[in-house]
Parts: structure tokens; C-alpha cells; sequence
């Protein structure tokens, strides 16, 4: 059947795709939604656990979520339940992770056909958040070289040590050093250990590769970038506005979280170490929660107010454009300056002797605001399902939003309904808020005139 200017009716199909663009940010989140969907697939089959072992659908679902949004957060032991197939599924969901689904689509693009479509292009700006069409061939390749040498040098010096100092055969070793070197530069924190690193709580030839790793992969590729640009002296002049501002916060948290941690924990979870271990627990502990989820200690024994300390340094999260979570520093950093800026009756937010567009200001505190929510409304539903207290759910909720994985225990003990709640908060906060709206947009448009000005009472 056709109209009278012979055209075919639309079907519903048709009338569907034309109204809804793949633009790159939806091509993210699709792009992590089926890789999530084909790794919950492997982790099914029965080469993927134990013999013995049964997985049902959630605890599949879960942990490739998990693995996928770089979080950490477990159902069922890792090393004890999961076969060689299946930690192996669980390693390569952590790297295409961390690499990105857009960024590995154009990185496959430029080694059949070594060049780059505009709309691959596109899609892998969304991902790596790059500054220009013209470099985002150069960033796919970058964020490849840089992940594989920090990948390859953590995973040789835990190799050496777990075979040194643990009479790992040297197989095994190398498997071990393998696995937590890429979990932990793609701040995932799975282990292949059931408690973790709290073994390895006093080794520092264990926990300072980690927190090395960690670091390198949370502060995002952008920062790795300038800074690996200006160290070859091939730029000049001073940084960015974004590498000074992700700079400068980050090293205030690296040393306010663990300052915090150990005069909490002195003399709690920490009485049992020596100073030089209790300074090395603390300061993992502090560094981890952005955003890593490795712990060396037992979060289920820490005191409440660590436990909400821990719960602000995941929100916050780590670097923009990096393997990290949360609301991001920069989002942190500029909110702070903004209510400075009100404070002193300042008419614009100045950041470094640079004025900030209101419109990033307000994408900002879109962000907080959304991460608020996202974190608040779960909440309250597990507090009203489940008998858990407070604290304890609250710090999972978070650490799932925040892609963190540190966890309190609860985690497997809460109904199917909660975990698939939790695995939805860490697909959320792995593609963030603001990629999330603009994904779900349905048109964006520019008003063309201005309506009267009004001013209701703040306050």
C-alpha cells in the first residue's frame, strides 16, 4: 500500500529509527550495554566456573557489569568460583572497559584499514572526551600505548614479587601479576585472592604498585597526556586549566584521605600493625577509594565515620577522560570555586586567573545533583527492603555509583532485586550523568528569545 504521492507508509520500525539518533553518546552506552550483555553470555557457560558450580543469571549479569564498569563489586568469590575461562572473561571485560567501547571500535578501524571514519571519530571523542576531530586517531592509539606499558611494567614488578617472596611458580605469577595490574591501572579492584590484598596489608613490593597503577589510571588519559607531552619537550608554556585544576585536587585528596583514614583507624582496624604498616594501610585505604575497590583491611570492621569518609572520597572520584568514577575532581573543584565566587560577591568564577562559562558551571552541578539522586533514591528503597543498616548501605550504593567496588560484605547478601539495582548504579555511573541525559535526549534545541527576569528568595 502506498500514499497518493507513492511513497510507502511509514512502518513503526521506520517511524521509530527516525526519531531516535544514535548519536556517539548513545553509541557509548548501547556500546556498553551489549558488551555487558555478551560477557553475562560467557560467564553462563558452564567452561566459565568451577566444577561443581552453577551460575545463575544475576550473579553472571552482576559480575559483568561489574567487570565492564570497572567497580569490583562481587556476588560470588572470584578465584573460587569463577574457572581459568571465566577470570579470563572477567580480565578482558575490565580492559575493554577501560579502553572504552568506542575507542576499541576505532582502534579495530585503524588496523584493517588504517584510517578513521568521521562517525568513528565522533563516537570515540564521546569516549575519551578528546579536544578535537583531528586528534582523536592519535588519543585511541595513545590511550593503547600508554595502558599497555603501565599495564606491563605493574604486572612484571607483582610477578617478581609473588614469585620471590610467595613461591608463586612462575606461570602463576605471571598470571597474578597480569590480572592485578590491569585491575588495578583500570581502578576495577577485582583479586584473585577471597580477601582481597589484605594478605599483602604490610608488603609495599604489593600495595605501592597498586596504588601506583591506581593513580596513573584514575587521573584520567588527559592529564597523562600534557604531562607526557611536556616531559618530551614538545610543548611549552604552562597547563591547561583542566591538568592544573585535576593536578592540584588530586594531590590534596591523595594526602587528606589517608591523613583521615589513619587518625580514624589508629587505633582501630590499624593497632594491630607497627607505624611503618600502619602508615602504608592507611595510606592505601585512603588512596584506594578513587576509584579503585582494592581494601587491605576489613571495611566491615571500620568505624562509621571512616566508613562516610570513604563514602565522600568515592562520590568525588577520580580524573576526567581515566579509568576512574564518581562526579569526577574538576566537577568537585568547580562547584567549590563557584560557592567561593558567591561567598565574595564575585560576578563570574574564576578558576587560576581563567573565568569558567556559566554553562560549564551548570553542567557541574548537574552532575552533583544527579549523583546526589542516584545515590539517594536507592538508598532509601534498600533501606526499606532489607534489614541493613544505613551506613553499610550507603556505602555500597556508592561505591557502586561511584564505580569504586569497595564493599562492606553485604553485597552478596542482598535479595536479587537489590544487586540488579546495584548492577544498574554501576552501568549509570560508568557512562555518566551528563552522557546519560544527553543518551536519552530526544531533541536539543536553542530558544531564540528571552523571557522576563525574576528573582525568587534563595534561602
Amino acid at each position: 500500500m502506498t500514499s497518493r504521492t507513492g511513497a510507502s507508509p511509514p512502518t513503526p520500525l521506520r517511524w521509530v529509527t527516525a526519531r531516535v539518533t544514535l548519536t556517539p553518546v548513545r553509541l557509548v552506552a548501547l556500546g556498553f550495554a551489549a558488551a555487558i550483555a555478551v560477557g553475562t553470555g560467557l560467564l553462563l557457560l558452564p567452561a566459565a566456573s568451577q566444577p561443581g558450580t552453577d551460575t545463575g543469571v544475576v550473579d553472571a549479569l552482576f559480575t559483568a557489569t561489574s567487570a565492564m564498569c570497572l567497580t569490583g563489586l562481587i556476588v560470588v568469590d572470584t578465584p573460587t568460583h569463577w574457572s581459568g575461562f571465566g577470570q579470563g572473561t572477567i580480565l578482558a571485560l575490565i580492559q575493554v572497559g577501560g579502553f572504552g567501547i568506542m575507542t576499541m571500535a576505532s582502534l579495530v578501524g585503524l588496523m584493517l584499514a588504517n584510517r578513521i571514519g568521521l562517525r568513528a571519530r565522533l563516537n570515540a571523542a564521546a569516549e575519551v572526551r578528546a579536544s578535537g576531530l583531528g586528534d582523536v586517531r592519535s588519543v585511541v592509539v595513545g590511550v593503547v600505548r600508554v595502558s599497555v606499558l603501565i599495564e606491563a611494567v605493574t604486572a612484571l614488578c607483582l610477578a617478581a614479587r609473588f614469585a620471590v617472596g610467595y613461591d608463586e611458580p612462575p606461570g602463576r605469577a605471571l598470571w597474578l601479576g597480569v590480572f592485578h595490574s590491569i585491575s588495578a591501572f583500570n581502578n576495577a579492584g577485582f583479586a584473585l585472592y577471597s580477601d582481597n590484598i589484605i594478605g599483602f596489608a604490610d608488603d609495599p613490593w604489593i600495595c605501592v604498585p597498586l596504588l601506583a597503577a591506581v593513580i596513573l589510571g584514575g587521573i584520567g588519559f588527559p592529564v597523562l597526556f600534557e604531562v607526557g607531552r611536556r616531559v618530551r619537550g614538545t610543548t611549552s608554556g604552562r597547563w591547561s586549566l583542566h591538568t592544573r585544576l585535576t593536578v592540584a585536587v588530586t594531590a590534596v585528596l591523595l594526602v587528606a584521605g589517608p591523613a583521615l583514614v589513619l587518625a580514624l583507624e589508629w587505633g582501630h582496624t590499624l593497632r594491630q600493625h607497627d607505624v611503618g604498616a600502619k602508615l602504608l594501610v592507611a595510606a592505601f585505604q585512603g588512596i584506594m577509594p578513587r576509584t579503585a575497590g582494592f581494601n587491605s583491611v576489613d571495611y566491615a570492621q571500620m568505624d562509621p565515620a571512616t566508613l562516610l569518609v570513604t563514602d565522600v572520597l568515592m562520590f568525588i572520584g577520580g580524573g576526567s577522560g581515566g579509568t576512574a568514577g564518581g562526579i569526577k575532581v574538576t566537577t568537585f573543584a568547580l562547584l567549590l570555586f563557584a560557592i567561593v565566587a558567591e561567598v565574595r560577591g564575585d560576578r563570574a568564577v574564576t578558576i587560576f586567573d581563567r573565568r569558567i562559562n556559566p554553562r560549564v558551571q551548570r553542567q557541574a552541578l548537574s552532575v552533583a545533583l544527579i549523583g546526589v539522586a542516584l545515590v539517594m533514591v536507592p538508598t532509601i528503597v534498600l533501606l526499606a527492603g532489607t534489614a541493613f543498616d544505613l551506613n553499610v548501605l550507603l556505602f555500597e550504593v556508592t561505591s557502586a555509583f561511584a564505580t569504586v567496588g569497595l564493599s562492606t560484605g553485604i553485597t552478596a547478601q542482598l535479595p536479587a532485586w537489590g544487586q540488579l539495582i546495584l548492577a544498574l548504579l554501576m552501568y549509570l555511573g560508568r557512562i555518566g550523568s551528563i552522557t546519560l541525559v544527553s543518551a536519552l535526549a530526544a531533541r536539543q534545541r536553542d530558544r531564540r528569545y528571552q523571557l522576563p527576569e525574576e528573582r525568587p528568595f534563595i534561602g
